[in-house]
């Protein structure tokens, strides 16, 4: 048996039984977490509400829940979104156009098609190589993937035990805070966009069958990021970025 000091077990008995227990009030908590919530510039998980609070994770859920209820209503300007793992204030996406004029915002942040390509290959298939993306696209993609990286959408997941040693790529919380989704699991299975696209054209075409099928229009981005890549076969770069 292991010798302690006298009276530290007695000690670390009373500051436990002096601590007060968490709270298990959700109702108690509402305002705290709307705090934390409202000023945090990135989504919040409830275990770290629950540390910050000292309450019972069902004390964070209730709270979560009343505040969710709260902000559901077609009449206020923001709601409760949980992405990436944790909990949110958002702006309502009719008032896009009402803010972009108050904060004088007149460009929008896009990607090419060369990114948004790239981009799904990776989320779909990670964690995938420089080489293997490539070889899938058929160009070469070195300096889309620098893109990607500098809007911190990928990072990179260790090496690949081949020669050479290519990194890993994989996408980053803030690819999901993008896209708005929680994890991803939640990204749409590619038989389910086929069965979608297929029931859209085939509605369309019982509303109008002589009119011709509908073309697809993809708004890209023009300037510095528009020429991610020429999408020419190029050779592979000697070095990852």
């Amino acid at each position: 048996m292991s010798e302690t000091e006298p009276g530290t077990g007695a000690v670390a008995v009373a500051e436990k039984e002096e601590r007060p227990p968490r709270e298990t009030s959700g109702a108690r908590i509402l305002g705290a977490v709307e705090a934390v919530l409202f000023s945090s510039p990135r989504p919040v998980r409830e275990k770290d509400l629950g540390e910050l609070l000292d309450a019972t994770p069902a004390a964070v859920s209730e709270a979560l829940s009343m505040l969710g209820t709260r902000t559901d209503g077609e009449d206020r300007g923001i709601r409760l979104e949980k992405v990436a793992g944790g909990w949110r204030f958002v702006t309502r996406p009719e008032f896009d156009g009402l803010l972009r004029r108050f904060h004088e915002v007149t460009e929008r942040s896009r990607l090419s098609l060369a990114a948004l390509e790239t981009l799904a290959i990776i989320a779909y298939r990670q964690p995938i190589t420089l080489p293997e993306i490539q070889e899938i696209r058929g160009v070469n993609s070195s300096s889309v993937l620098k893109t990607l990286f500098e809007k911190k959408l990928i990072t990179t997941a260790g090496k690949k035990a081949v020669v050479g040693s290519p990194f890993f790529y994989r996408t980053t919380p803030d690819f999901l805070m993008r896209f708005g989704l929680n994890e991803l699991d939640e990204l749409p299975r590619p038989e389910d966009l086929d069965a979608d696209l297929a029931s859209t054209l085939e509605a369309r075409e019982i509303a109008a069958p002589t009119a011709a099928a509908p073309s697809i229009h993809v708004e890209v981005e023009t300037g510095e990021d528009a020429l991610d890549d020429a999408d020419a076969p190029g050779p592979e770069p000697d070095a990852e970025v």
